[in-house]
C-alpha cells in the first residue's frame, strides 16, 4: 500500500465547500471528500505550524514532548521520541518528503529516505513547485510502498494567487483601493502591524478593502484546489489509486479579521483551531462517511499505523480513527484540549457544546483571562459567558487544570519557560521596533501606522537597516 500524508498550510475548514462554504473554493477536495471520509469537528490541539506537525508525527500533544511554542530556539524534540515516518521506514515503507519544515527544525526531516525541501530561490511556495518535485519521485517509486508527506502552503500569508483565480471571490467592480473605504484601518493599526507590514501588506500594495484580502484568501485556496486535482491525476495515471490512504489536513486555520486577528493563525477560537481532515482509501473507507465527533491532528498517526499494519508505540495521546471510518465510533474524544504559545499563551479545551479559553499572555491583543462560548447557539464565539455561566466555566477550568498537570507528570510547564523568555512572536516585533527607535512600551501606548511608517521612513533616511 501506499499513503500520501498532506499537509495544506493555513487552510481553515469553513472556507471550503464539503465544509458547508457557498463560494466555489474548493470543488476538487468536495470530490475526494464525497468519494472517501469527511472529519466534521477535527482538531488542531497544539498551533501553529511547527507545534501542530510535531504532535502529527509524534502522536502527543505538546505538553507530552515539550514542543509548544512556534519559532522559539528553546524547543527541542528528543530523537528517543517515536517519530511515524521513521516508524513506516523502519517496516519497509519508502519514505519521502517534499517540505521545508526542516527550515525550522532538525527533526522534521528524521525517518525520510529521502527529504526533498521545497524552499527556492522566492520567499513563498507555490503549489506548482510541491507537485513538480512531487511527480518526478511518484514517477520513480510507484512500485514501492511508500509514505510520501506532501506540504502545499498556497493559502498561506502573503496572498498572493495568479490574477485569473480572484475574480470568482471579488465583486466585479469593486475598488480594493478605494480611498474612501475605511475596512483595513483596524488591520493597520494593530499592534501586530510592525510584523505584517513586510510579511504581507508591503506585497500587496495600498489596499483599502479588507474584503479584497479575503477574496484573496479563496483565490489561495482554489488554487491550491487545482494543484490537488493535478497530483489525484498522477495518481490514477501511474496506476495508484485503488492502493492509496489519501489524507489532507489542514495544520490550523486562518482567521479573516475574526476576533481583531486580520489574516494570521493565533487565537484558540473556531477560525484558527477547527481544521479540515479528510481520508480516502477506495474498498476500505466507505464513500460519503462524514464523522461528527470530536477528533485531533495527533489520531492521524495510529489511523496510518492501523492501516500499514505495524503496532503503536505506547502511550500514544491519539486514537485509531477508524472505528469512526467503519462506523463503530463518532469521534475519539469527549474534550479536546488546545494551547498556543506563539503569538499568545492560552490554553483551552472544547467539548461537544462549549469552548473555554484561558490567556497566560495576550502578547499584541486584548483578551480577557476567562473566555467561554456555548457552540451551539454561539458558533462565531462572539458573545463571551464566562460570568453569565460561570459553574460551566469552573468545571472546565477545573478539567483543564487536571490535564495539564496529568500530561506534565511533574515537569516544568514548557509554556511558563517561554513566557520568562518572552513569547515567539512579541520578540520579534520587539526586534523590529528596535531598528526604529521604538521600544514595544511605547508601541503598545499607540499603535499607530502612521506612527511606525514615518519611524521606519526616517531609518531608511538615516541609512539604518530595514527588516
Amino acid at each position: 500500500m501506499n499513503i500520501v500524508f498532506i499537509s495544506l498550510d493555513t487552510l481553515r475548514a469553513t472556507r471550503l465547500g464539503c465544509y458547508g462554504y457557498a463560494k466555489p473554493t474548493s470543488p476538487y477536495m468536495d470530490q475526494i471528500a464525497a468519494q472517501g471520509a469527511l472529519f466534521e469537528r477535527a482538531y488542531a490541539a497544539d498551533i501553529p505550524t511547527e507545534v501542530a506537525h510535531t504532535g502529527i508525527f509524534t502522536g502527543k500533544v505538546g505538553l507530552r514532548t515539550g514542543v509548544v511554542a512556534h519559532g522559539s530556539p528553546l524547543t527541542h524534540l528528543p530523537k528517543k521520541e517515536a517519530w511515524l515516518p521513521s516508524l513506516m521506514q523502519n517496516n519497509g515503507f519508502t519514505t519521502a518528503a517534499v517540505d521545508n519544515l526542516y527550515q525550522l527544525k532538525e527533526w522534521f526531516a528524521r525517518g525520510y529516505r529521502y527529504y526533498i525541501n521545497s524552499v527556492g530561490k522566492k520567499r513563498s511556495i507555490d503549489g506548482k513547485t510541491i507537485n513538480q518535485l512531487a511527480f518526478q519521485w511518484i514517477r520513480e517509486h510507484k512500485q514501492e510502498d511508500f509514505f510520501l508527506f506532501l506540504h502545499y502552503w498556497d493559502p498561506h500569508t502573503p496572498y498572493q494567487p495568479p490574477e485569473n483565480y480572484i475574480s470568482p471571490f471579488y465583486e466585479q467592480g469593486r475598488d480594493p483601493y478605494d480611498p474612501a473605504n475605511r475596512s483595513m484601518q483596524a488591520a493597520y493599526n494593530h499592534a501586530a502591524y510592525p510584523f505584517f507590514k513586510h510579511h504581507h501588506y508591503d506585497l500587496l500594495g495600498p489596499v483599502t478593502d479588507a474584503t479584497y484580502v479575503n477574496a484573496l484568501y479563496d483565490a489561495e485556496v482554489r488554487y491550491l484546489d487545482d494543484r490537488l486535482r493535478e497530483l489525484d491525476e498522477r495518481l490514477i495515471a501511474e496506476g495508484l489509486y485503488e492502493d492509496t490512504l489519501l489524507i489532507l489536513f489542514g495544520d490550523h486555520g486562518e482567521s479573516l479579521t475574526e476576533h481583531d486577528i486580520y489574516w494570521d493563525h493565533c487565537g484558540l477560537y473556531e477560525t484558527t483551531v477547527q481544521v479540515p481532515m479528510i481520508m480516502r482509501y477506495p474498498r476500505r473507507i466507505p464513500a460519503g462517511r462524514r464523522v461528527k465527533g470530536l477528533v485531533q491532528q495527533v489520531d492521524m498517526m495510529p489511523t496510518i499505523l492501523e492501516a500499514a499494519g505495524i503496532k503503536a508505540p505506547p502511550s500514544l495521546d491519539g486514537r485509531s480513527l477508524w472505528p469512526s471510518l467503519r462506523g463503530e465510533a463518532d469521534g475519539t474524544h469527549d474534550f479536546v484540549y488546545l494551547s498556543e504559545c506563539a503569538w499568545q499563551a492560552s490554553r483551552g479545551v472544547v467539548t461537544k457544546n462549549y469552548k473555554f479559553i484561558r490567556t497566560l499572555d495576550s502578547g499584541p491583543f486584548v483578551r480577557p483571562h476567562r473566555e467561554l462560548y456555548d457552540l451551539r447557539s454561539d458558533p462565531e464565539e462572539v458573545r463571551n459567558v464566562a460570568e453569565s455561566s460561570a459553574p460551566i466555566a469552573n468545571d472546565l477550568a477545573y478539567r483543564l487544570d487536571e490535564w495539564v498537570a496529568q500530561m506534565l507528570n511533574g515537569r516544568i510547564d514548557p509554556m511558563l519557560t517561554q513566557m520568562d523568555a518572552g513569547l515567539p512572536f512579541r520578540n520579534r516585533i520587539h526586534e523590529i521596533l528596535q531598528q526604529y527607535g521604538l521600544t514595544w512600551s511605547e508601541w503598545m501606548q499607540d499603535p499607530r501606522r502612521e506612527r511606525f511608517d514615518e519611524a521606519s521612513a526616517a531609518a531608511r533616511h538615516e541609512g539604518r537597516h530595514s527588516i
